[in-house]
């Protein structure tokens, strides 16, 4: 599959998770953090989708441990939270 496909489908599943603050998270992380991603970073990232918002949010907030299959440098830049802007 075409590489810029591929990253529209990221995207758009990346922003609609089901939630504001899921899709503000994960989607705000993959805006921030896409531009560069290696093979192995892509398929990091299209695996981590299919796991549940509530563990994904858990893990980037550090409220539960992230597991060993998700542990590492993606995880950690998650987890700095840095990436979303908050409008009122």
């Amino acid at each position: 599959m075409d590489r810029e496909i591929r990253l529209k489908r990221l995207r758009f599943r990346a922003w609609h998770r089901g939630t504001r603050e899921a899709d503000m998270m994960i989607g705000g992380y993959f805006d921030h953090a896409h531009h560069g991603w290696s093979e192995d970073e892509m398929q990091w990232f299209e695996a981590l989708l299919e796991e549940q918002d509530v563990d994904i949010m858990a893990w980037a907030m550090k409220v539960q441990p992230v597991p060993a299959d998700w542990a590492g440098p993606m995880m950690e830049r998650l987890q700095k939270l840095d990436f979303i802007e908050v409008s009122e």
